[in-house]
């Protein structure tokens, strides 16, 4: 039975990580062309801008993972499930207007909020405006990649996630460099990468195995709001990365000023895709675990979890010995004008910053296995400590005491903080098992 599962753990898991690195390197490969194109001011603007990024995809994963573990627990138990879907479809559509009006009226000032100014504003703003007015394709691509997964074809999301990634590469090089269409040519490769995405996913519903389907059914309020806790956490998880952005920025530009949010840029973006990876685990087991948790399988439900912690705490392990042995091959690749300051300032920020990622990433799977197991106040909970009430008194306590070693060590400190306490919860909840009520 052991073999059977880990068999269909590595396979959802495989695929989904993979699939998030893909849809990761969106930001990365934008900061190694802005870096090339642009240098440290296109580090910085850029910097600024990721928080309208993760906000909207934090939205996305939201619906999406709430929408699909309702989905799954529903299809497990033989119930109707599409009507899931097709509220889902809804809110995602409700979400991107929003979104869209805010890009149409809002953007100057928001940028203003994240501490863009003088020449850096115009190209924050032109990077926020077009990724929100993309928020359609961008929502809508997150929720077919999970929906689909869902509905056992997680080889095709993975495949419009390898597409989508691979075609930001190609529009990227063509919009910075011979178009020199700066943070827009960044922004537009980005937006229309994720709508050829799209185009791949939508494939699924031309198969033969294919069980999703728009339902006819009367729209109900509570339905909706019934989809987004259950993936609350989820969203938490982004607007933790997006605040950290937001809060470390801004403290760091009365420190080091721009090129210390430029160097800031370098490091928080190579974790945007290790982060990824963990996310990636975290939606894999997602409908191991809600169908287990669906069939009362509690066998299921605990190797699966068990198989997630060792994977992230090993993948913590072996990317930061990685990242500290090549620390300045890694700078300098994204230190094109090769500036001493930056270059000093990212090394010594990925030395230590990259240790609170073996921690995140028990976070960020502790949180995933309580919304799966339909308990979102402890996802919640684990996933607020991690992006405000920790967080922030923390880096606000130790840049003041230790300047950017202090920003670079409250992410550390955040992160080990929370997991000695998710772990905490998850010793106190099964301790009491008896059975899938008492999870």
């Amino acid at each position: 039975m052991k073999n059977a599962i880990k068999k269909e753990y590595a396979k959802y898991v495989g695929l989904s990580v993979v699939g998030m690195v893909c849809v990761s390197c969106y930001v990365f490969v934008d900061t190694f062309f802005i870096a090339m194109a642009l240098e440290s001011d296109g580090l910085t603007a850029l910097n600024l801008s990721i928080p309208v990024f993760s906000i909207v995809h934090g939205i996305g994963l939201m619906i999406s993972i709430g929408g699909a573990t309702q989905y799954t627990i529903l299809k497990n138990k033989g119930e109707d499930f599409n009507t899931i879907f097709t509220h889902s479809l809804v809110v995602a559509g409700l979400a991107a207007i929003v979104f869209m009006i805010v890009g149409l009226f809002f953007t100057t000032p928001l940028a203003k909020t994240f501490g863009a100014a003088g020449t850096i504003l115009p190209m924050v703003t032109a990077y926020i405006q077009t990724i929100l007015y993309f928020s359609p394709v961008l929502i809508l691509n997150i929720l077919l990649i999970v929906f689909i997964r869902n509905d056992h074809n997680p080889k095709l999301a993975m495949a419009a996630m390898v597409v989508g990634s691979f075609s930001n590469i190609v529009l990227d090089y063509i919009f910075l460099f011979p178009l020199s269409m700066g943070m827009f040519g960044a922004a537009l490769a980005t937006g229309l990468s994720l709508t050829l995405s799209v185009a791949v996913l939508s494939l699924h519903f031309l198969t033969k195995n294919n069980q999703l389907h728009l339902r006819k059914c009367k729209l109900k309020i509570k339905q909706m709001m019934n989809i987004m806790p259950l993936g609350f956490s989820a969203f938490i998880n982004e607007l933790a990365f997006a605040v950290s952005l937001i809060v470390f920025n801004l403290i760091i530009l009365g420190i080091e000023g721009n090129i210390g949010v430029a160097a800031f840029g370098i490091v928080a973006n190579i974790a945007f895709v290790v982060i990824a990876m963990f996310t990636g685990v975290a939606q894999g087991i997602q409908p191991l675990i809600s169908k287990g948790y669906g069939s009362g399988d509690r066998v299921l439900v605990k190797l699966i979890l068990q198989y997630a912690i060792i994977t992230v705490v090993s993948l913590g392990l072996a990317i930061y010995g990685i990242a500290y042995w090549k620390t300045n091959a890694i700078v300098a690749a994204f230190n094109n004008e090769a500036n001493v300051v930056l270059a000093f300032l990212a090394a010594n920020g990925i030395r230590i910053y990259f240790i609170g990622l073996i921690f995140a990433g028990v976070n960020i799977v502790v949180a995933a296995f309580f919304s799966a197991v339909d308990r979102p106040k402890m996802a919640v909970t684990i996933s607020i400590l991690r992006s405000f009430a920790v967080m922030v008194p923390m880096a606000l306590m130790l840049s003041a005491m230790f300047g950017m070693n202090g920003v670079w060590a409250s992410f550390v400190s955040t992160e080990f903080i929370v997991s000695m306490l998710s772990i905490l919860f998850l010793y106190m909840k099964f301790k009491k098992i008896g059975d899938f009520k008492k999870i």
